[in-house]
């Protein structure tokens, strides 16, 4: 049973008066074809694969009332609405005990996440867009970035209409920007926190850009040159280690963080920065592969008398304090300060 709802050039006095009603008008996963000047290209925008990132949806929602035309079919798929409304309203990142959308990308697709992971792939197969834009907001408070599983011109370019920083990486968690390596070029655009009014501004006018610039695979010039971040290490939590934010060590739990950990996002840090409080040895606690498979977390991380420090200058990126997240996904990743790849 499909189950998107299918809708052709919607009327603006048919979607709400604000994005609540939106919500509520779709229902559930929606896919709307928006008819361009040019109906002989497509291009696709995918956003709420999280039920707790609101900027993609408002940001849809503004452009559907504004009555414009894109400059071609853009196919722009809303997939997590149930989740989004369940009370509080863009609060849940998927149902409970669902899996996380944006890790359904790939076979099996034999839960409900991965029937409707299936379909969106269906989707785009039919239209086979000239570009896929996959829009997120970070979990924590931060700057926006794109992100890509291979570097080139046309990845570039798409990243370029929103942002000035460009992670590549490919670490095969069946995420959608993975279907690039064999389809579309297609990233994914954080576009910075879920309750930053910068986010939703961002989102905005950079969807904008992708809908009405006439050729959007070809890097145009801009004020600002693309910052790369090369072969992230995904930093994540060993199973049963507890986890909480606070300014002082928590003694009830294995690892506390420091409340304002987030503002090292996109920072460098020195091997003298405070991250939190932990109770060693590093290996009992985290988990951090490099792009060869090998465990890295005494490359990333150090203990020294219950206080927790990178062990090397780094960089790191999509920090959150929420400690539920760092528990499903992960804490951080990490690049060397200089945003290269960190070696053995």
């Amino acid at each position: 049973m499909r189950r998107f709802r299918f809708s052709r050039n919607p009327l603006a006095t048919d979607i709400g008066h604000n994005v609540e009603e939106f919500l509520h008008s779709l229902g559930g996963p929606t896919c709307f074809f928006l008819e361009g000047e040019d109906d002989t290209r497509t291009r696709a925008l995918v956003t709420l694969l999280h039920g707790n990132e609101p900027s993609g949806a408002m940001a849809l929602f503004r452009w559907l009332k504004s009555c414009e035309r894109p400059a071609v079919n853009v196919v722009c798929i809303v997939a997590s609405v149930v989740a989004a409304l369940e009370p509080p309203l863009f609060s849940h990142r998927m149902l409970p005990r669902a899996r996380d959308l944006n890790r359904c990308f790939r076979p099996p697709f034999d839960d409900a996440q991965g029937v409707l992971a299936e379909e969106i792939l269906e989707i785009l197969h039919m239209h086979h867009p000239e570009a896929v834009v996959d829009m997120h907001n970070t979990s924590g408070s931060g700057p926006s970035f794109g992100v890509c599983t291979h570097m080139d011109r046309q990845h570039d370019a798409l990243v370029s209409l929103f942002t000035q920083r460009l992670i590549v990486s490919n670490l095969g968690l069946g995420a959608l920007m993975e279907i690039s390596e064999h389809s579309y070029p297609t990233v994914t655009v954080e576009v910075g926190g879920r309750l930053d009014e910068d986010a939703h501004a961002l989102a905005y006018e950079g969807m904008c850009r992708y809908f009405q610039t006439e050729t959007v695979l070809v890097h145009e010039e801009t004020d600002w040159g693309l910052e790369l971040l090369r072969d992230p290490i995904r930093v994540e939590l060993l199973d049963n280690v507890t986890l909480t934010y606070a300014e002082e060590p928590s003694a009830n739990y294995d690892i506390t963080l420091k409340t304002d950990i987030e503002h090292h996002n996109f920072g460098s840090v020195s091997p003298d920065t405070l991250l939190g409080w932990a109770s060693g040895p590093e290996r009992k606690l985290f988990m951090a592969l490099d792009a060869g498979g090998r465990c890295a977390v005494t490359r990333l991380m150090r203990i020294v008398d219950g206080k927790l420090y990178p062990a090397h200058p780094l960089k790191l990126f999509m920090i959150t304090n929420n400690a539920a997240i760092a528990h499903s996904d992960c804490l951080f990743y990490a690049v060397a300060d200089d945003g290269s790849t960190i070696c053995a």
